[in-house]
């Protein structure tokens, strides 16, 4: 979610608690649109991140380093001349506004002390960093606004400082029960509870409005014509209480997971609505934004890392689900080939009695209890040479169907490794995990070597690792994350007792459970099921087939391409993917 009011509030308590008194010491510009300040306070260093980024505008203290340009931009310059050195006075949030402001002051260039303002708006595409002076003139800022992009609001160097217009939107940190009331009368009566209250209310958000509507047991959904006074009245006490923990500095900092694990929504209140999702808390909301945008942040980062793999393997895929098709279609065509044959041996045995010119012969065909059968006839040829056509017709078809059967058994093979490494793909989660496919694809044909950049000749690239788990019974449980990981576990890792598992014919990951000489109950053997089956193509499907054998039944083929193996002596499991089981699972530490 974009950060609200409330988030904001909590980011303001948090720095003023930290930050006021403390003296600002340096400042840099790492991206265009991002300033990061940092201020010595209470004996402590701080880094404070601001960030106008139109997909993620935030403000909150950092622990992420970035390298910074050589030459710093000419904004960062104006910065460093005003608030080297400053003292912080105050940090405000005006009017419950998406907007936050960092007082600081310091001398000017005539000796004497003055106070300049340090403004984040926090506005998704139109979010802006804007320095002014004690008067409210902008002495520059990270996004300049003319007259000609904007005809409300101009921002640039010598012009007024207005904060954005905010619609007639009214402070919630101000309302009373009266107001309150009387707001919701001004909204028409068709619209929905929450949409009411956050198009009325500043810094709310419709999350935080559909929380507002849940502690009230009223249906946030629900049109404001059907709730009567006493719910209305309810609804004032759910808000006042909530406004009430923020103008007192009461947060409760958590981000909320997906049934799918993937963090979607963060707040700085208990989001009661969600009671039945997986809740991460933390400390501080910049210990909680940091976390979501890092997360969020990574995943991006990995999608546009892999993006050229998974074009490059599903380009491969695709050809070769083509080929297959065409090969099937040759296998469909040659698979009654036996006919010519059985059409030359009749003309061969009954010889004599074929007519040279006749354009065909009907005789019995003593390969079917003697069932009539008419073979047609090639007017121009002879009896004999009609017989060697129809011989020399199966022999060219059966040599290819057999050369197609061969072709189509590898196209086979091909396509599920690759369906195996695009399953990798999309799980990676490191970029040592995609560069450990990419150079597996490299080895085998479907990608370029990479070239080495100069500047990183000799360094080591960080290792992938298989994954990690514990089993409720305390055995490891190990899972690969690429082909070339995937051997590694299996034929080299693992011993000739441990558990071998992997989905029945379905592209996916090697899993293994150290046994130690042990027989793993029955509860491991269905979590590491579990987790073979999640970590495959099939993880969106019910009741998949697991395979499972000791690793001493598991043998690699000569000349089989990663991942490839065969195995006898095996048992099934059918396991249903759970990806809250997984998730629940314990991880080993590296």
């Amino acid at each position: 979610m974009a950060l609200d009011g409330i988030t904001i509030a909590a980011i303001a308590h948090e720095l003023k608690t930290k930050l006021v008194g403390g003296r600002i010491d340096k400042i840099h510009q790492p991206e265009k649109d991002e300033i990061v300040v940092s201020a010595r306070s209470q004996g402590a260093n701080h880094k404070i991140l601001l960030t106008a980024n139109a997909s993620n505008p935030r403000i909150h203290f950092t622990k992420t380093f970035k390298d910074n340009p050589m030459q710093a931009p000419l904004f960062c310059m104006v910065l460093r001349k005003h608030l080297s050195g400053a003292r912080i006075t105050g940090v405000s949030q005006p009017d419950f506004e998406r907007i936050l402001e960092i007082r600081a002051e310091s001398l000017n260039e005539l000796g004497d002390l003055s106070e300049k303002i340090l403004i984040i708006e926090i506005m998704g595409k139109h979010s802006n960093i804007i320095l002014t002076d004690e008067n409210g003139m902008i002495l520059d800022s990270v996004k300049r606004v003319s007259a000609d992009v904007s005809s409300v609001r101009e921002v640039m160097p010598g012009k007024k400082y207005s904060t954005p217009p905010n619609r007639g939107k009214r402070d919630p940190l101000a309302a009373d029960e009266k107001s309150f009331l009387e707001t919701l009368n001004e909204v028409a009566e068709g619209t929905q509870i929450h949409k009411a209250i956050y198009e009325k209310y500043s810094g709310i958000s419709p999350v935080a409005a559909c929380e507002i509507c849940f502690r009230s047991e009223i249906n946030p959904s629900d049109a404001l014509s059907t709730v009567d006074v006493r719910n209305r009245e309810k609804l004032f006490g759910c808000f006042k209480k909530l406004t009430d923990d923020i103008s007192g500095g009461n947060f409760q900092y958590e981000a909320i997971y997906d049934e799918k694990g993937f963090l979607f929504e963060f707040a700085a209140i208990n989001l009661t609505q969600f009671g039945g999702f997986k809740k991460e808390t933390f400390d501080t909301p910049s210990e909680m934004l940091e976390s979501y945008y890092a997360q969020r942040d990574a995943k991006y980062h990995i999608l546009q890392k892999s993006s050229d793999l998974r074009k490059s393997v599903t380009t491969n895929i695709e050809r070769l689900v083509k080929k297959l098709d065409i090969q099937q279609k040759t296998l469909k065509e040659t698979e009654n080939r036996g006919k010519w044959k059985l059409y030359g041996e009749l003309l061969t045995a009954n010889i004599y009695a074929v007519k040279k010119g006749s354009e065909n012969f009907t005789t019995i065909n003593f390969y079917d209890d003697n069932s009539e059968i008419t073979i047609p006839l090639d007017q121009r040829k002879t009896p004999s040479e009609n017989a060697q056509k129809y011989f020399a017709k199966y022999n060219k078809e059966k040599r290819a169907f057999d050369a197609m059967l061969e072709q189509t058994a590898q196209t086979k093979e091909e396509l599920s490794y690759l369906e195996g490494v695009l399953n990798a793909v999309l799980a990676a989660s490191d970029e040592a995990d995609l560069d450990e496919i990419r150079g597996e694809l490299s080895e085998q044909g479907f990608v370029k070597k990479k070239r080495e950049n100069k500047k990183n000749a000799g360094k080591q690239n960080k290792k992938s690792k298989p994954m990690g788990y514990v089993s409720s019974d305390g055995f490891e449980i190990f899972v690969g994350k690429s082909n070339t990981q995937n051997d590694e576990l299996t034929l080299r890792f693992a011993a000739a007792d441990d558990i071998w598992l992997h989905t029945k014919e379905i592209p996916g990951s090697h899993v293994i459970i150290k046994t130690d000489g042990k027989t793993p109950p029955d509860s491991t053997i269905a979590e590491a099921a579990m987790l073979a089956a999640f970590f495959s193509k099939a993880k969106a499907s019910s009741l998949v087939p697991v395979d499972y054998a000791k690793r001493r039944n598991v043998k690699k083929p000569n000349g089989a391409r990663p991942g490839m193996v065969i195995y006898d002596n095996y048992k099934t499991a059918f396991i249903t993917p759970d990806e809250s089981k997984v998730n629940g699972l314990k991880k080993l530490t590296e």
